[in-house]
């Protein structure tokens, strides 16, 4: 299988991007990257819980749009084009009050102006807790 991406992602480079954001804020790395891949962390703790002690749905959604963000924007040339979210939606299927979530966004559609990226979100049994379609809209500069 051919590589997706148009530039080499480094996984340092990309979690220093993400440096003084809300990605940071709620303690969420880069940790992987394969050939059609890009995984990431997100702590399960009080930057990231709801008041009863569960993960936020939003905060599943901030992990989804910035895997596949970040993801989109290492399948285009940066110099010619970049990519913003259009669309997001989650659908929260098991709670997680401990340990960390991870998601693992994967390309659906690479099109001309638009990307459609798949992000599942597994506790750390490996049990999904959320899955999460983007669309992203590939804007030139």
């Amino acid at each position: 299988m051919s590589s997706i991406w148009s530039i080499d992602p480094k996984i340092d480079v990309l979690n220093q991007q993400m440096e003084n954001t809300a990605c940071s804020n709620l303690g969420i790395k880069i940790t992987e990257v394969g050939d059609d891949y890009m995984t990431g962390t997100m702590p399960a703790d009080s930057r990231t819980f709801q008041p009863i002690g569960l993960i936020h749905g939003g905060s599943n959604v901030l992990l989804a749009e910035t895997l596949g963000s970040m993801a989109a924007n290492c399948c285009v040339d940066l110099s010619q084009e970049y990519c913003v979210g259009q669309e997001i939606n989650a659908n929260h299927l098991r709670g997680v009050r401990t340990g960390e979530v991870t998601g693992t966004a994967k390309i659906i559609h690479k099109g001309r102006t638009s990307q459609v990226w798949e992000i599942r979100i597994v506790n750390d049994e490996g049990k999904l807790t959320c899955i999460s379609r983007l669309t992203m809209a590939v804007i030139k500069r």
